[in-house]
């Protein structure tokens, strides 16, 4: 069940974020002051192979792996997790991951981020 995290670290110049946790994924939303949803961000399959989808009013959609920094290169230390492309997309698991976790979400956030991945599915 997706749990809001108190004092989400907050970015000078990007809109306020909220982060969202549960054991299989994240969800990070950005809104403006009025409290007006601009952008998410869901990363699943956490505890495997995550993957993360972003969506944004200006950008649309966008679905990358997350690369956790593990061995790169060879290196001795894990580097920082990054974004990088590819990873299989499937937008009715994806939907049905959500509705799983998102019950214990505030009902406009939740409903605006299903909306979001309901139109994706119609997309695909």
């Amino acid at each position: 069940m997706l749990r809001e995290i108190a004092n989400t670290r907050q970015i000078k110049g990007e809109p306020h974020r909220r982060w969202f946790t549960s054991g299989t994924m994240d969800l990070v939303v950005w809104c403006r002051d009025d409290g007006t949803l601009v952008g998410f961000q869901l990363c699943y399959d956490k505890d495997s192979a995550e993957r993360a989808l972003t969506w944004h009013t200006d950008s649309g959609f966008s679905h990358m792996i997350v690369d956790d920094g593990d061995n790169a290169g060879g290196m001795r230390y894990k580097s920082a997790p990054i974004l990088a492309a590819g990873g299989e997309f499937d937008p009715v698991r994806i939907l049905d991951l959500f509705n799983t976790d998102s019950r214990a979400l505030p009902r406009q956030l939740a409903a605006f981020v299903r909306a979001r991945l309901e139109e994706r599915l119609q997309e695909a």
